[in-house]
């Protein structure tokens, strides 16, 4: 059983990007509750075009999987894509330079 850190990439859609501030302060008590991630503090940042940016670490590959199988866990990630587009790190401008560069983004 491997810990995994992965990257979630949301571009909140225009005028909503209170909304995913909002839902993204669940986002991590909520996989947290349901016992998937370790209690590695996430990471936080913002790139240039708004796209924010959160880090954080399942406990494994299992918990990553059971997470698609629990309806909080769900609930929460179909509130995050009715207000933010789903991106990856290629799209963004900063991936494109050694060393990238992001601001951070607090909730």
């Amino acid at each position: 059983m491997s810990e995994l850190i992965t990257m979630a990439l949301y571009q909140p859609h225009e005028g909503k990007e209170k909304q995913l501030t909002e839902v993204l302060k669940i986002h991590i008590k909520t996989l947290d509750a349901e016992n998937l991630i370790t209690s590695r503090e996430p990471i936080r940042a913002v790139s240039a075009d708004g796209t924010v940016i959160e880090i954080f670490e399942w406990r494994s590959e299992q918990a990553k999987d059971a997470a698609h199988e629990s309806q909080v866990v769900m609930k929460v990630w179909n509130d995050i894509m009715e207000i933010a587009e789903i991106k990856s790190l290629s799209s963004l401008e900063e991936s494109k330079h050694p060393f990238p560069n992001f601001m951070p983004y607090a909730l």
